[in-house]
């Protein structure tokens, strides 16, 4: 297993800047959170994952690693859509999967630039893949690449964890900005923080 790296520096550097997230930080402790550092198999399972519950990703990833074994883009590139499909998921996921499968394996697409390019680029292209939105794009840049400046205006555990912190009733895009500019350029770490004072 894999967690998102980051250490003193970064938390340091997020005490300093903002007050009450320190005071979070300090009260939560180091928080542990797990990657997917091969990007292609974190693409597959952001599609596998939308609007299911977690549950249900579990029980669709076991059955793909039982009938696929590994989630490599040759493994599924050479699958029939049929079977992918079958593994629980919808015939438009199933869809995107191979595509991107194919993409990857003809040299259309290559996930490995992704990681010299900028956060901006590495997110534009990302949603030009079939599947992928601005959100998603997002939680692979945190996910699987390990970007340290994520804050996802899209992901409303994010929203709601600054709503509990600032003890804000609403939230709009320049309230969000402002905070997201402050942790800059640790957000991510930040945004970790986040979710589980939105859980709280």
């Amino acid at each position: 297993m894999t967690n998102f790296h980051y250490g003193q520096m970064e938390l340091d550097y997020l005490r300093k800047k903002d007050k009450k997230l320190g005071e979070a930080i300090d009260r939560i402790g180091f928080i542990e959170r797990e990657v997917i550092p091969d990007l292609f198999t974190a693409l597959v399972n952001s599609i596998v994952a939308q609007q299911i519950s977690i549950k249900a990703v579990d029980t669709i990833w076991g059955r793909m690693e039982e009938r696929f074994g590994e989630i490599t883009a040759p493994n599924i590139a050479k699958q029939a859509v049929e079977d992918v499909q079958q593994c629980g998921m919808t015939m438009k996921k199933a869809v995107w999967i191979k595509s991107i499968a194919e993409s990857v394996c003809t040299g259309d697409l290559d996930l490995n630039e992704l990681a010299q390019l900028p956060d901006e680029e590495v997110c534009r292209r990302l949603c030009l893949l079939d599947g992928i939105g601005l959100w998603t794009a997002e939680m692979l840049m945190t996910f699987s690449l390990q970007r340290k400046d994520v804050v996802s205006w899209g992901d409303l555990a994010i929203r709601r964890g600054m709503m509990r912190l600032y003890h804000h009733k609403k939230l709009d895009k320049a309230k969000f900005e402002r905070y997201k500019k402050r942790y800059s350029p640790y957000g991510t770490i930040a945004s970790l923080y986040l979710w589980r004072i939105s859980v709280e």
